[in-house]
């Protein structure tokens, strides 16, 4: 078992952490980067490692897609948050896949839980750049009248995104993370391809 030193102030940085989250959340589409880490737990990128530190705890599954799981990053969420594994994502409060995330995978994800309520998995998606991918228009809450981004996001995603018929277009809380940067698309924010 391999344990990775985490936040210096455990507390301090992880209130950090948690503001620049939510300012990322309040603000749709708005890239924050989040308290320096010493090391990820790869292959999990410093952002990601970050948000595990800062949300998941006890009674917060967390599942990693096949390319994300191994023995560090399994070992340090429980040592660290204490917070248990999920066998699959739709037994999940978090979960955490990159850019080769599945269509069967992402559907046991929106199939899991209400959209309307808390029981709703957020999407932790580790992603080669926030930058140089398909134009997105963001609408809704936070946004004055639009924001434009184009992280590089896999067909699925976007497609969920974009091409869903109810009102919440990815039935969870997305949050894209790029070495120690993220940002934030909550399932109120209107995506469109632009």
């Amino acid at each position: 078992m391999t344990l990775n030193t985490t936040f210096t102030l455990p507390l301090q940085d992880a209130q950090q952490s948690a503001r620049r989250l939510l300012k990322a959340m309040s603000e749709p589409g708005t890239i924050v980067s989040l308290h320096r880490l010493k090391y990820g737990w790869q292959p999990l990128s410093l952002a990601t490692t970050s948000l595990l530190l800062t949300l998941a705890d006890q009674e917060t599954p967390v599942w990693f897609s096949p390319r994300m799981a191994n023995d560090i990053v399994s070992s340090n969420l429980r040592y660290h948050t204490g917070a248990p594994l999920a066998d699959k994502p739709q037994e999940s409060v978090f979960a955490v896949a990159d850019d080769a995330i599945s269509q069967e995978q992402l559907n046991a994800l929106i199939a899991n839980g209400n959209p309307l309520t808390d029981t709703s998995s957020a999407l932790i998606l580790q992603v080669p750049a926030l930058s140089g991918g398909l134009m997105l228009r963001l609408t809704g809450t936070g946004i004055a009248e639009e924001r434009m981004i184009a992280p590089l996001l896999p067909d699925c995603i976007i497609h969920e995104m974009t091409e869903r018929s109810h009102p919440f277009p990815l039935e969870r809380d997305l949050i894209l993370t790029c070495g120690e940067r993220l940002l934030a698309i909550p399932r109120t924010t209107h995506v469109e391809v632009y």
